[in-house]
Protein backbone atom coordinates (compact mmCIF):
# COMPACT_ATOMS: atom_id res chain seq x y z
CA UNK A 1 0.00 0.00 0.00
CA UNK A 2 1.25 3.47 -0.86
CA UNK A 3 2.53 5.62 1.99
CA UNK A 4 1.16 8.74 0.35
CA UNK A 5 -1.13 10.43 2.87
CA UNK A 6 -4.80 11.21 3.01
CA UNK A 7 -5.32 14.94 3.60
CA UNK A 8 -7.76 15.84 6.36
CA UNK A 9 -9.05 19.40 5.93
CA UNK A 10 -10.18 20.76 9.29
CA UNK A 11 -12.89 23.40 9.01
CA UNK A 12 -15.49 24.06 11.74
CA UNK A 13 -14.70 20.69 13.33
CA UNK A 14 -11.64 21.34 15.47
CA UNK A 15 -11.62 18.09 17.42
CA UNK A 16 -10.46 14.47 17.16
CA UNK A 17 -13.36 12.67 18.85
CA UNK A 18 -16.65 11.81 17.15
CA UNK A 19 -15.56 13.13 13.77
CA UNK A 20 -17.05 10.97 11.00
CA UNK A 21 -14.85 12.37 8.24
CA UNK A 22 -11.67 11.75 10.22
CA UNK A 23 -12.84 8.24 11.11
CA UNK A 24 -13.40 7.55 7.41
CA UNK A 25 -9.99 8.94 6.50
CA UNK A 26 -8.29 6.74 9.07
CA UNK A 27 -10.23 3.71 7.80
CA UNK A 28 -8.35 3.96 4.49
CA UNK A 29 -5.28 2.73 6.32
CA UNK A 30 -3.18 5.60 5.02
CA UNK A 31 -1.40 8.18 7.15
CA UNK A 32 -3.27 11.44 7.62
CA UNK A 33 -1.94 14.91 6.88
CA UNK A 34 -4.00 17.35 8.96
CA UNK A 35 -4.43 20.88 7.70
CA UNK A 36 -6.35 24.05 8.44
CA UNK A 37 -6.72 26.91 5.97
CA UNK A 38 -7.72 30.40 7.05
CA UNK A 39 -9.96 31.64 4.27
CA UNK A 40 -10.99 35.29 4.61
CA UNK A 41 -12.02 35.73 0.98
CA UNK A 42 -14.83 33.19 0.54
CA UNK A 43 -17.04 34.67 3.30
CA UNK A 44 -16.59 38.15 1.79
CA UNK A 45 -18.31 40.59 4.20
CA UNK A 46 -18.97 37.75 6.65
CA UNK A 47 -15.33 37.02 7.43
CA UNK A 48 -14.86 36.13 11.09
CA UNK A 49 -15.09 38.94 13.60
CA UNK A 50 -12.40 39.80 16.12
CA UNK A 51 -13.82 37.76 19.02
CA UNK A 52 -14.22 34.66 16.84
CA UNK A 53 -10.69 35.06 15.57
CA UNK A 54 -9.37 35.12 19.12
CA UNK A 55 -11.26 31.89 19.90
CA UNK A 56 -10.04 30.30 16.67
CA UNK A 57 -6.42 31.05 17.61
CA UNK A 58 -6.83 29.30 20.96
CA UNK A 59 -8.73 26.39 19.43
CA UNK A 60 -6.13 25.81 16.72
CA UNK A 61 -3.41 25.91 19.36
CA UNK A 62 -5.24 23.21 21.34
CA UNK A 63 -5.82 21.08 18.23
CA UNK A 64 -2.21 21.45 17.14
CA UNK A 65 -0.99 20.32 20.57
CA UNK A 66 -3.32 17.31 20.48
CA UNK A 67 -2.03 16.29 17.05
CA UNK A 68 1.60 16.76 18.10
CA UNK A 69 0.98 14.53 21.10
CA UNK A 70 0.09 11.81 18.57
CA UNK A 71 3.26 12.36 16.60
CA UNK A 72 1.83 14.58 13.90
CA UNK A 73 1.75 18.22 12.92
CA UNK A 74 -1.11 20.52 11.97
CA UNK A 75 -0.36 22.18 8.63
CA UNK A 76 -1.56 25.80 8.74
CA UNK A 77 -2.09 28.00 5.73
CA UNK A 78 -3.92 31.17 4.74
CA UNK A 79 -5.48 31.89 1.38
CA UNK A 80 -7.49 30.17 -1.32
CA UNK A 81 -8.43 26.62 -0.17
CA UNK A 82 -8.78 25.13 -3.66
CA UNK A 83 -5.30 26.30 -4.60
CA UNK A 84 -3.68 25.32 -1.31
CA UNK A 85 -5.33 21.90 -1.16
CA UNK A 86 -4.50 21.22 -4.80
CA UNK A 87 -0.85 22.13 -4.33
CA UNK A 88 -0.61 20.12 -1.12
CA UNK A 89 -2.14 17.06 -2.77
CA UNK A 90 0.27 17.26 -5.71
CA UNK A 91 3.27 17.79 -3.44
CA UNK A 92 2.46 14.86 -1.15
CA UNK A 93 0.91 12.50 -3.68
CA UNK A 94 -2.38 12.48 -1.78
CA UNK A 95 -5.26 11.22 -3.91
CA UNK A 96 -8.10 12.04 -1.52
CA UNK A 97 -9.09 14.89 0.78
CA UNK A 98 -11.60 14.36 3.58
CA UNK A 99 -13.53 17.07 5.43
CA UNK A 100 -16.72 17.85 7.32
CA UNK A 101 -19.46 19.66 5.46
CA UNK A 102 -20.25 23.26 6.38
CA UNK A 103 -23.60 24.89 5.74
CA UNK A 104 -22.95 28.61 5.33
CA UNK A 105 -23.74 29.84 1.80
CA UNK A 106 -20.11 30.54 1.01
CA UNK A 107 -19.04 27.18 2.44
CA UNK A 108 -21.28 25.27 0.06
CA UNK A 109 -19.99 27.28 -2.88
CA UNK A 110 -16.42 26.71 -1.68
CA UNK A 111 -16.91 22.94 -1.56
CA UNK A 112 -18.06 23.03 -5.17
CA UNK A 113 -15.01 25.05 -6.24
CA UNK A 114 -12.64 22.77 -4.34
CA UNK A 115 -14.22 19.66 -5.80
CA UNK A 116 -13.97 21.05 -9.34
CA UNK A 117 -10.34 22.09 -8.89
CA UNK A 118 -9.33 18.75 -7.39
CA UNK A 119 -11.13 16.78 -10.08
CA UNK A 120 -8.73 18.25 -12.63
CA UNK A 121 -5.87 16.80 -10.57
CA UNK A 122 -7.58 13.42 -10.19
CA UNK A 123 -7.95 14.03 -6.46
CA UNK A 124 -11.21 13.21 -4.70
CA UNK A 125 -13.05 15.33 -2.12
CA UNK A 126 -15.20 13.46 0.40
CA UNK A 127 -17.48 15.49 2.70
CA UNK A 128 -19.27 14.14 5.78
CA UNK A 129 -21.83 15.58 8.19
CA UNK A 130 -20.13 16.55 11.42
CA UNK A 131 -21.67 19.75 12.78
CA UNK A 132 -25.40 18.89 12.78
CA UNK A 133 -27.62 16.16 14.17
CA UNK A 134 -29.71 15.98 11.00
CA UNK A 135 -29.02 16.58 7.33
CA UNK A 136 -30.87 19.82 6.44
CA UNK A 137 -31.38 18.65 2.88
CA UNK A 138 -33.38 15.62 4.03
CA UNK A 139 -35.85 17.19 6.48
CA UNK A 140 -38.93 18.34 4.54
CA UNK A 141 -42.64 18.96 5.04
CA UNK A 142 -45.11 16.42 3.67
CA UNK A 143 -45.36 18.68 0.62
CA UNK A 144 -41.61 18.32 0.09
CA UNK A 145 -40.84 21.94 0.97
CA UNK A 146 -38.59 23.34 3.72
CA UNK A 147 -40.11 23.98 7.14
CA UNK A 148 -40.48 27.63 8.15
CA UNK A 149 -41.75 27.08 11.70
CA UNK A 150 -39.64 25.56 14.46
CA UNK A 151 -42.11 23.25 16.25
CA UNK A 152 -43.11 21.07 13.27
CA UNK A 153 -39.48 21.09 12.11
CA UNK A 154 -38.15 19.75 15.41
CA UNK A 155 -41.00 17.27 15.69
CA UNK A 156 -40.16 15.93 12.23
CA UNK A 157 -36.50 15.63 13.23
CA UNK A 158 -37.26 13.79 16.45
CA UNK A 159 -39.60 11.39 14.66
CA UNK A 160 -37.01 10.61 12.01
CA UNK A 161 -34.03 8.33 12.50
CA UNK A 162 -32.01 8.86 15.65
CA UNK A 163 -28.84 10.97 15.43
CA UNK A 164 -25.69 8.92 15.02
CA UNK A 165 -24.18 7.64 18.24
CA UNK A 166 -20.93 9.47 19.06
CA UNK A 167 -17.68 7.57 18.69
CA UNK A 168 -14.27 8.06 20.21
CA UNK A 169 -11.16 9.35 18.51
CA UNK A 170 -9.78 6.95 15.89
CA UNK A 171 -6.21 5.70 16.17
CA UNK A 172 -4.76 8.21 13.77
CA UNK A 173 -1.38 7.67 12.20
CA UNK A 174 -0.57 11.27 11.44
CA UNK A 175 1.72 11.94 8.53
CA UNK A 176 4.74 14.00 9.47
CA UNK A 177 7.20 15.70 7.18
CA UNK A 178 9.48 18.65 7.82
CA UNK A 179 8.87 19.71 4.23
CA UNK A 180 5.31 20.56 5.13
CA UNK A 181 5.51 22.75 8.18
CA UNK A 182 3.13 25.39 6.84
CA UNK A 183 2.66 28.71 8.62
CA UNK A 184 3.06 29.26 12.34
CA UNK A 185 -0.05 30.07 14.33
CA UNK A 186 1.09 33.64 15.11
CA UNK A 187 1.62 34.17 11.36
CA UNK A 188 -2.14 33.85 10.88
CA UNK A 189 -2.47 37.09 12.91
CA UNK A 190 -5.79 36.05 14.39
CA UNK A 191 -5.58 37.98 17.66
CA UNK A 192 -3.74 41.15 16.70
CA UNK A 193 -6.98 43.16 16.71
CA UNK A 194 -8.16 41.86 20.09
CA UNK A 195 -5.10 42.12 22.29
CA UNK A 196 -6.78 44.69 24.53
CA UNK A 197 -9.57 42.22 25.33
CA UNK A 198 -7.75 38.89 25.07
CA UNK A 199 -6.61 38.89 28.69
CA UNK A 200 -10.19 39.39 29.81
CA UNK A 201 -11.53 36.62 27.62
CA UNK A 202 -8.83 34.22 28.81
CA UNK A 203 -10.34 34.43 32.29
CA UNK A 204 -13.68 33.10 31.13
CA UNK A 205 -12.97 30.53 28.42
CA UNK A 206 -10.92 27.45 27.68
CA UNK A 207 -11.20 26.97 23.90
CA UNK A 208 -10.42 23.55 22.47
CA UNK A 209 -11.72 20.02 22.68
CA UNK A 210 -10.61 19.50 26.28
CA UNK A 211 -12.29 22.72 27.32
CA UNK A 212 -15.50 21.65 25.61
CA UNK A 213 -15.44 18.29 27.37
CA UNK A 214 -14.91 19.93 30.75
CA UNK A 215 -17.70 22.44 30.09
CA UNK A 216 -20.15 19.68 29.15
CA UNK A 217 -19.32 17.65 32.23
CA UNK A 218 -19.74 20.69 34.50
CA UNK A 219 -23.10 21.43 32.94
CA UNK A 220 -24.38 17.89 33.38
CA UNK A 221 -23.10 17.58 36.94
CA UNK A 222 -23.83 21.05 38.28
CA UNK A 223 -26.32 22.98 36.15
CA UNK A 224 -28.61 20.70 34.17
CA UNK A 225 -30.94 20.34 37.15
CA UNK A 226 -31.37 24.15 37.18
CA UNK A 227 -31.81 24.54 33.45
CA UNK A 228 -35.59 24.34 32.96
CA UNK A 229 -36.34 27.08 35.52
CA UNK A 230 -33.02 28.87 35.61
CA UNK A 231 -31.98 29.33 31.98
CA UNK A 232 -33.86 32.64 31.68
CA UNK A 233 -32.22 34.19 34.74
CA UNK A 234 -28.85 35.73 33.84
CA UNK A 235 -27.83 36.08 37.48
CA UNK A 236 -27.88 32.29 37.84
CA UNK A 237 -25.23 29.92 36.55
CA UNK A 238 -27.74 27.66 34.81
CA UNK A 239 -26.79 27.48 31.12
CA UNK A 240 -24.37 25.17 29.33
CA UNK A 241 -21.97 27.80 27.87
CA UNK A 242 -21.32 25.32 25.06
CA UNK A 243 -22.27 27.57 22.13
CA UNK A 244 -18.75 28.58 21.08
CA UNK A 245 -17.46 25.03 21.51
CA UNK A 246 -20.25 23.77 19.26
CA UNK A 247 -19.70 26.51 16.69
CA UNK A 248 -16.03 25.67 16.27
CA UNK A 249 -16.74 21.96 16.34
CA UNK A 250 -14.70 21.29 19.47
CA UNK A 251 -17.51 18.99 20.52
CA UNK A 252 -20.14 17.35 18.34
CA UNK A 253 -23.87 17.96 18.77
CA UNK A 254 -24.26 14.17 18.81
CA UNK A 255 -21.98 13.97 21.84
CA UNK A 256 -23.97 16.67 23.62
CA UNK A 257 -27.33 15.10 22.65
CA UNK A 258 -26.51 11.64 23.93
CA UNK A 259 -24.62 12.88 27.01
CA UNK A 260 -27.74 14.74 28.13
CA UNK A 261 -29.84 11.65 27.49
CA UNK A 262 -27.43 9.52 29.47
CA UNK A 263 -27.39 11.98 32.36
CA UNK A 264 -31.15 11.73 32.89
CA UNK A 265 -31.38 7.95 32.75
CA UNK A 266 -32.69 6.87 36.11
CA UNK A 267 -33.28 10.49 37.14
CA UNK A 268 -36.90 11.34 36.18
CA UNK A 269 -36.62 14.71 37.92
CA UNK A 270 -34.23 15.82 35.18
CA UNK A 271 -36.52 14.93 32.29
CA UNK A 272 -38.03 18.40 31.92
CA UNK A 273 -34.66 20.14 32.10
CA UNK A 274 -33.18 17.74 29.56
CA UNK A 275 -36.06 18.25 27.14
CA UNK A 276 -35.77 22.04 27.46
CA UNK A 277 -32.08 21.84 26.70
CA UNK A 278 -32.53 19.52 23.73
CA UNK A 279 -35.12 21.95 22.38
CA UNK A 280 -32.45 24.65 22.44
CA UNK A 281 -30.14 22.31 20.58
CA UNK A 282 -33.04 21.98 18.15
CA UNK A 283 -33.13 25.76 17.64
CA UNK A 284 -29.47 25.56 16.64
CA UNK A 285 -30.40 22.91 14.08
CA UNK A 286 -33.35 25.01 12.88
CA UNK A 287 -31.17 28.09 12.37
CA UNK A 288 -28.68 26.12 10.29
CA UNK A 289 -31.57 24.55 8.42
CA UNK A 290 -33.04 27.95 7.54
CA UNK A 291 -29.65 29.25 6.41
CA UNK A 292 -29.20 26.18 4.21
CA UNK A 293 -32.55 26.63 2.49
CA UNK A 294 -32.74 30.43 2.63
CA UNK A 295 -29.17 31.71 2.29
CA UNK A 296 -30.31 35.34 2.17
CA UNK A 297 -31.28 35.27 5.87
CA UNK A 298 -28.18 37.12 7.20
CA UNK A 299 -28.68 40.04 4.82
CA UNK A 300 -32.38 40.31 4.00
CA UNK A 301 -35.61 40.06 5.97
CA UNK A 302 -36.99 36.53 5.93
CA UNK A 303 -40.43 38.10 5.51
CA UNK A 304 -39.92 40.41 2.49
CA UNK A 305 -42.47 42.99 3.64
CA UNK A 306 -40.09 44.03 6.42
CA UNK A 307 -37.47 45.19 3.92
CA UNK A 308 -39.48 48.41 3.58
CA UNK A 309 -39.42 49.18 7.31
CA UNK A 310 -38.34 52.82 7.87
CA UNK A 311 -35.47 52.55 10.34
CA UNK A 312 -34.72 55.99 11.77
CA UNK A 313 -32.22 55.40 14.59
CA UNK A 314 -29.31 57.78 15.12
CA UNK A 315 -25.55 57.33 15.26
CA UNK A 316 -25.54 58.72 18.80
CA UNK A 317 -28.07 56.20 20.10
CA UNK A 318 -26.15 53.36 18.47
CA UNK A 319 -22.96 54.47 20.21
CA UNK A 320 -24.49 54.42 23.70
CA UNK A 321 -26.02 51.02 22.98
CA UNK A 322 -22.66 49.57 21.93
CA UNK A 323 -20.87 50.86 25.02
CA UNK A 324 -23.61 50.01 27.50
CA UNK A 325 -24.55 53.56 28.46
CA UNK A 326 -28.22 53.74 27.42
CA UNK A 327 -29.38 54.35 30.98
CA UNK A 328 -31.46 51.16 30.98
CA UNK A 329 -29.69 48.83 33.44
CA UNK A 330 -30.55 45.48 31.82
CA UNK A 331 -29.47 46.70 28.40
CA UNK A 332 -26.27 48.24 29.73
CA UNK A 333 -25.43 45.14 31.76
CA UNK A 334 -25.75 42.94 28.69
CA UNK A 335 -23.61 45.14 26.49
CA UNK A 336 -20.92 45.39 29.15
CA UNK A 337 -20.94 41.64 29.69
CA UNK A 338 -20.40 41.31 25.96
CA UNK A 339 -17.44 43.69 25.99
CA UNK A 340 -15.84 42.03 29.02
CA UNK A 341 -16.37 38.37 28.16
CA UNK A 342 -17.17 38.09 24.44
CA UNK A 343 -20.47 36.53 25.45
CA UNK A 344 -23.98 37.53 26.52
CA UNK A 345 -26.66 35.53 28.29
CA UNK A 346 -29.39 34.34 25.91
CA UNK A 347 -32.30 36.10 27.63
CA UNK A 348 -30.34 39.35 27.68
CA UNK A 349 -29.51 39.02 23.97
CA UNK A 350 -33.23 39.26 23.28
CA UNK A 351 -33.59 42.29 25.56
CA UNK A 352 -30.72 44.28 24.03
CA UNK A 353 -31.74 43.31 20.48
CA UNK A 354 -35.33 44.38 21.07
CA UNK A 355 -34.12 47.66 22.56
CA UNK A 356 -31.99 48.41 19.50
CA UNK A 357 -34.71 47.61 16.98
CA UNK A 358 -37.90 48.63 18.72
CA UNK A 359 -36.85 51.40 21.08
CA UNK A 360 -34.00 52.99 19.13
CA UNK A 361 -35.44 52.01 15.71
CA UNK A 362 -32.06 50.89 14.39
CA UNK A 363 -31.93 48.26 11.65
CA UNK A 364 -31.48 44.74 13.06
CA UNK A 365 -28.59 44.20 10.63
CA UNK A 366 -26.56 46.82 12.48
CA UNK A 367 -26.92 44.87 15.71
CA UNK A 368 -26.27 41.61 13.89
CA UNK A 369 -22.95 43.03 12.67
CA UNK A 370 -21.95 44.20 16.13
CA UNK A 371 -22.65 40.79 17.61
CA UNK A 372 -20.80 39.14 14.72
CA UNK A 373 -17.64 41.03 15.65
CA UNK A 374 -18.08 40.89 19.42
CA UNK A 375 -19.26 37.36 20.26
CA UNK A 376 -16.86 34.47 20.72
CA UNK A 377 -19.76 32.20 19.71
CA UNK A 378 -20.72 34.28 16.65
CA UNK A 379 -22.50 31.86 14.34
CA UNK A 380 -23.94 33.11 11.07
CA UNK A 381 -27.16 31.10 11.30
CA UNK A 382 -27.86 31.57 15.01
CA UNK A 383 -26.97 35.24 14.93
CA UNK A 384 -29.03 36.11 11.86
CA UNK A 385 -32.07 34.07 12.88
CA UNK A 386 -31.97 35.42 16.42
CA UNK A 387 -31.89 39.03 15.30
CA UNK A 388 -34.63 38.50 12.75
CA UNK A 389 -36.80 36.74 15.32
CA UNK A 390 -36.53 39.69 17.71
CA UNK A 391 -37.04 42.24 14.94
CA UNK A 392 -40.22 40.42 13.89
CA UNK A 393 -39.06 39.74 10.34
CA UNK A 394 -37.82 36.20 10.89
CA UNK A 395 -39.21 32.69 10.74
CA UNK A 396 -41.50 31.82 13.63
CA UNK A 397 -41.41 35.46 14.83
CA UNK A 398 -44.96 35.66 16.14
CA UNK A 399 -46.16 38.12 17.13
CA UNK A 400 -43.95 40.31 14.98
CA UNK A 401 -44.73 43.33 17.18
CA UNK A 402 -43.34 41.72 20.37
CA UNK A 403 -41.32 44.20 22.45
CA UNK A 404 -39.08 43.19 25.35
CA UNK A 405 -39.56 45.92 27.93
CA UNK A 406 -36.11 46.31 29.55
CA UNK A 407 -37.62 47.41 32.87
CA UNK A 408 -40.14 44.61 33.33
CA UNK A 409 -37.71 42.06 31.91
CA UNK A 410 -35.17 43.10 34.53
CA UNK A 411 -37.66 42.90 37.37
CA UNK A 412 -38.84 39.48 36.21
CA UNK A 413 -35.56 37.79 35.32
CA UNK A 414 -33.03 39.56 37.58
CA UNK A 415 -35.24 39.85 40.62
CA UNK A 416 -32.44 40.35 43.12
CA UNK A 417 -30.37 42.48 40.75
CA UNK A 418 -27.43 40.06 40.76
CA UNK A 419 -26.75 40.45 37.04
CA UNK A 420 -27.15 44.23 36.84
CA UNK A 421 -25.06 44.84 39.95
CA UNK A 422 -22.25 42.71 38.55
CA UNK A 423 -22.00 44.45 35.17
CA UNK A 424 -23.18 47.97 36.07
CA UNK A 425 -21.34 48.43 39.37
CA UNK A 426 -22.19 52.13 39.64
CA UNK A 427 -25.76 51.01 40.44
CA UNK A 428 -24.75 48.34 42.95
CA UNK A 429 -25.77 50.39 46.00
CA UNK A 430 -29.24 51.24 44.72
CA UNK A 431 -32.16 49.60 46.56
CA UNK A 432 -33.94 46.93 44.55
CA UNK A 433 -37.02 49.10 43.97
CA UNK A 434 -34.95 51.60 41.97
CA UNK A 435 -32.46 49.26 40.31
CA UNK A 436 -34.20 48.94 36.96
CA UNK A 437 -35.45 52.54 36.95
CA UNK A 438 -32.53 54.42 38.53
CA UNK A 439 -33.87 57.76 37.30
CA UNK A 440 -36.65 57.46 39.89
CA UNK A 441 -34.24 57.14 42.82
CA UNK A 442 -34.06 60.11 45.22
CA UNK A 443 -30.98 62.26 44.74
CA UNK A 444 -29.82 61.51 48.30
CA UNK A 445 -29.37 57.80 47.61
Amino acid sequence: MSNNPIIYWFRDDLRLHDLPALKAAVATGKPVLACYILDDDSPEHWRMGSASRWWLHQSLDALSNAIEALGGRLYLASGCPEQILGALAQDTGASQIYCSRSYEPWAQALEQRVEAALEKLDVGLLCFRGSLLFDPGQVKTQAGTPFKVYTPFWKACRLSIEPDQPVGAPEVKFWNSRRHLGMSLPDLALISATEDRADNWQQYWQPGENGATVRLREFLDERLALYAQGRDFPGLDATSLLSAHLHFGEISPNKVFYSVRQAVMGHPALDLAAEKFLNELGWREFSRYLLFHFPQVPDKAFKPAFEAFPWVGSVESLAVWKTGHTGYPMVDAGMRELRQTGYMHGRVRMIVASFLCKHLLIDWRVGERWFWDSLVDADLANNACGWQWVAGSGADAAPYFRIFNPITQGKKFDREGTYVRRWVPELAALPDRYLFQPWEAPQSI
